[in-house]
């Protein structure tokens, strides 16, 4: 990994002041993970915690004893980072009465200020993406030059991008692609504090940690970044490559806005807000079960203002950065979606086409070669006649690869090697397409 490419790192705190939170919510934080986990040595509540323990750690310990809510169980080490606490009874009784407020345990909240810093710091404005790049990003799917032409702009505008055309014709590998293209890392936190209420950001699922400079992920999916030797950073950070989030016909507003879980009582930062950074994919728009209008009209103050707008649970707004390349994605026509005054907002609208034939062969030669298949051009012309051209039906990029894995599948029911021949097409062909090509989706 080039490491000029590592945005500059967020530096340790040197005090409880310099954590931007309050005392008195780093000893409430301490003495729930001292319920749940039980006596600890100080170093391993500073480990919990993702904070230094000198000047820090030792300063929310130090408050506690003099409070009467925890005691040192063992003091013969030298250090104090090596002394074991343990909650006394008062200690016991404060805890649960928190754990009713929340129960969150974890990493040290930043504070929303701190985190919208940051995220315009690492922000993908003059992060380019050159024609080099773009196309070997897509080498894996055979695209004609137009289309390069008007993805490179899009992308590289900051503005949304509204992909549409057939099925099968690699929407979402293009957009998952230009996710891969971004460049660069950025610094994401465990969690934000907003009047210390926990908004959770780092999601195991969708955000992907540096793999060159991160141990094997634990299972709770921790962010473990390796400085070199001598750095030192903020444990509440940690480095991941710009993320891609995509989510489907399972989108609902609810899941736009700031999630809170009445049994845990903190907030799961919603999807796009995970994203800035780097790329927030709605796909099959249209499929949602809210209309695509009140989708999209959800998008229009962000797409502008670059901020997004978010909602507490007792009715506070709350602003935060919005620094997300939107790309829309959908096999219906977007004048059915939404009315032409909306689509003005869209400045990029790219048909992603059906391959012409000559791409269609390339495909199938890729695919062919790629499950180490012989190709025989006298058996495409054959599906082509047989199965596109005689019943009127259009060619998808996704064909190619379908039809041949059918064939594998042929392949291993009858114990043989896979080949091309008019009867392995027929057979391959009549369980996968529908007899009227009106039919198909």
């Amino acid at each position: 990994m080039d490491t000029m490419s590592i945005p500059h790192s967020p530096p340790p705190p040197r005090s409880v002041e310099e954590t931007g939170l309050s005392l008195t919510f780093l000893a409430d934080l301490a003495l729930k993970t001292m319920y749940t986990r039980g006596s600890l040595l100080g170093h391993e509540i500073a480990d919990v915690l993702k904070l230094p323990f000198a000047n820090v750690v030792d300063e929310v310990l130090d408050y506690l004893r003099r409070e009467r809510l925890v005691e040192v169980k063992s003091s013969a080490a030298v250090s104090k980072s090596a002394y074991r606490y343990a909650l006394l009874q008062k200690g016991h009784t404060r805890a649960r009465e928190l754990f009713n407020r929340s129960q969150y345990v974890g990493p040290a909240p930043v504070t929303l200020d701190v985190y919208t810093a940051r995220v315009q710091a690492q922000s993908l404005a003059g992060q380019l993406i050159t024609d080099e790049v773009l196309r070997h990003a897509l080498a894996p799917l055979v695209l004609g030059d137009m289309l390069f032409d008007q993805l490179g702009p899009a992308i590289n505008s900051g503005k949304a991008v509204f992909l549409f055309g057939h099925t099968g014709n690699g929407k979402t590998t293009i957009a998952e692609a230009i996710g891969a293209a971004l460049p660069g890392e950025i610094w994401i936190p465990y969690v934000v504090t907003v009047d210390e209420q926990i908004l959770r950001v780092f999601d195991a699922r969708h955000h992907r940690t540096i793999a060159e400079t991160t141990e094997p992920e634990t299972r709770s999916g921790a962010l473990r970044y390796l400085p070199s030797k001598g750095e030192h950073f903020d444990q509440r950070w940690g480095l991941i490559r710009r993320p891609l989030i995509a989510v489907g016909g399972e989108l609902t507003l609810k899941n736009l806005n700031l999630i809170f879980d009445p049994t845990t009582k903190f907030y799961e930062a919603p999807y796009q807000m995970k994203a800035n950074g780097g790329v927030f994919l709605v796909d099959d728009l249209g499929r949602q079960r809210i209309r695509p209008r009140t989708l999209l009209n959800r998008w229009i103050v962000p797409l502008e203002k670059r901020v997004d707008h978010l909602n507490l649970a007792a009715g506070q707004k709350i602003d935060v950065p919005f620094d997300v390349r939107v790309i829309f994605a959908t096999n219906l026509k977007p004048e059915d979606l939404v009315d032409e005054a909306f689509l003005r907002r869209i400045r990029y609208k790219i048909s992603v086409p059906d391959p012409t034939w000559d791409e269609f062969r390339e495909i199938f030669q890729r695919e062919a070669t790629k499950h180490s298949i012989p190709y025989s051009e006298d058996c495409l012309q054959y599906l082509i006649a047989e199965y596109y051209h005689m019943p009127q039906r259009q060619p998808r990029g996704v064909h190619p690869r379908d039809l041949l894995d059918g064939l594998l599948d042929l392949a291993r029911f009858r114990g043989i090697a896979p080949k091309m021949s008019k009867e392995t097409i027929d057979l391959v062909c009549r369980s996968y397409f529908l007899k009227k090509p009106d039919d198909e989706m």
